[in-house]
């Protein structure tokens, strides 16, 4: 079992005929992904890879082929549209790996996402995996391996350093989320983990995080609540020097509020595990599941 995605999920790619786009449609079919549908305005009736049709609007993608998930490869300008025209036909699962959305533009879609029944993941983001069975993002596949460890992440490349070092210790993963650093996004780290924590075959969770905004502080909470299974957890950014931007947009300390150090406290205080620093994420979790 896996949360979001498994064999059956039914992927639409927006922005296919793009060349980030149709490099990563590509990849995710060969990793077995049924990428049932591509849109492109104005290029109706075409096909991707001779097989996949391409549609003018994600309605008619949806009706014509029963997609349930896109993944979005639109220009910032225009990704906004593309996540809120992916509400509008009902799409269940929408992951947009377009990054530098202006926040304004979020807040609209954010706002409108909150009315509906359509869950986000991103954007800027790596996207999400069910090891085995579909991959819908730009996440390298081949690194991961199906087992019990669920993985969410506010960072790209520690996501696959974390999946790496699982998987060279034999340990495979349940679904992987790339959750992206912006401040207004879809699922959160506190979704995340309480989709973990009811999934039945996740047996572990490992969660990471990083300076800005107080993510890992509200499901810390929610672990000491709810969480009965073992979480391990990286923050980035503890040698952050002070008042300095870093990294993501979310990346923002303000008000004394967002240190590493008052995320790791919150964790500690939660029962969770932490790795203290990247090298140490996959053994951590290899204690945490002896």
């Amino acid at each position: 079992m896996a949360i979001l995605v498994d064999k059956d999920t039914r992927l639409l790619v927006q922005g296919i005929t793009g060349n980030a786009g149709a490099f990563h449609a590509k990849s995710c079919m060969e990793y077995g992904t049924q990428v049932v549908a591509g849109v492109t305005p104005g290029r109706g009736g075409e096909t991707f890879e001779g097989k996949v049709p391409i549609f003018d609007g994600v309605a008619e993608a949806r009706k014509e082929t029963g997609c349930n998930a896109t993944m979005i490869f639109v220009p910032a300008a225009f990704a906004a549209d593309s996540i809120i025209e992916a509400a509008a036909a009902g799409i269940e699962l929408i992951v947009c790996i377009t990054e530098g959305i202006p926040v304004m533009d979020m807040m609209r879609v954010k706002a409108i996402l909150n009315k509906g029944k359509s869950r986000l993941i991103g954007p800027n983001c790596p996207g999400i995996i069910t090891p085995g069975a579909c991959k819908i993002g730009i996440m390298p596949g081949y690194i991961h391996r199906p087992g019990k460890v669920g993985v969410v992440s506010r960072s790209g490349t520690l996501t696959y350093e974390a999946v790496w070092q699982l998987t060279q210790l034999g340990i495979g993963q349940s679904t992987c989320i790339g959750i992206g650093g912006d401040p207004i996004k879809g699922t959160t780290h506190l979704e995340a983990v309480a989709l973990f924590n009811d999934d039945p075959d996740t047996e572990a969770i490992m969660m990471i995080g990083e300076i800005g905004g107080d993510e890992e502080e509200r499901a810390a909470k929610y672990i000491r609540q709810h969480v009965r299974k073992p979480v391990v957890a990286f923050i980035a950014g503890q040698t952050a020097p002070s008042g300095r931007r870093m990294g993501h947009a979310g990346a923002i300390i303000s008000g004394g509020q967002g240190t590493a150090s008052a995320k790791i406290a919150s964790l500690q205080e939660a029962g969770v595990i932490i790795a203290e620093t990247p090298a140490v994420m996959g053994a951590r979790i290899q204690q945490a599941l002896r």
